[in-house]
C-alpha cells in the first residue's frame, strides 16, 4: 500500500533516477522534538513509496525528510558540496498525499509538492 508521503530523488547531474539514497521521515512532536516514523532507500525509479514504519499514520504538522546523498555520491566517485538535505514541509489534511520530490546535482538542488 502506498504511504500517504512519498518521495522521488532526480539526479539531474547524471541524468536518471538516484538509486540507493537512504531518506529518514520525522514528525515534530508536541515536545518540538524530531521523532523518526519512517525511513526508507530510493530503489531503481528513485522512489520510495512506502516510507513509513508499519502502523504509522500522519496527522496535520511538521514533517522533515532528511536524504543521506554522501554514500549515493561516493559511489559515483561524485565529488558533491552536500552531505545531507533535510527538506521540511508541513502537512495540513492528513487526508492528502503528499509527494516532495527531490531534483538533485552535486552542487544544487531543489523540491517541490508534486503529485
Amino acid at each position: 500500500m502506498k504511504s500517504p508521503i512519498t518521495t522521488h530523488v532526480l539526479d539531474t547531474g547524471q541524468g536518471c533516477p538516484a538509486k540507493g539514497i537512504h531518506v529518514v521521515l520525522d514528525k515534530l512532536n508536541d515536545a518540538e522534538m524530531w521523532e523518526s516514523i519512517g525511513e526508507g532507500t530510493t530503489d531503481i525509479d528513485g522512489r520510495i513509496s512506502d516510507i513509513l514504519n508499519d502502523n504509522a499514520t500522519i496527522s496535520p504538522g511538521a514533517y522533515r525528510l532528511t536524504f543521506d546523498v554522501t554514500t549515493y555520491f561516493q559511489a559515483h566517485d561524485c565529488e558533491s558540496f552536500y552531505s545531507t538535505i533535510p527538506i521540511v514541509f508541513t502537512v495540513k489534511d492528513s487526508n492528502l498525499h503528499y509527494h516532495v520530490p527531490l531534483v538533485l546535482n552535486p552542487f544544487g538542488y531543489s523540491t517541490y509538492r508534486g503529485s
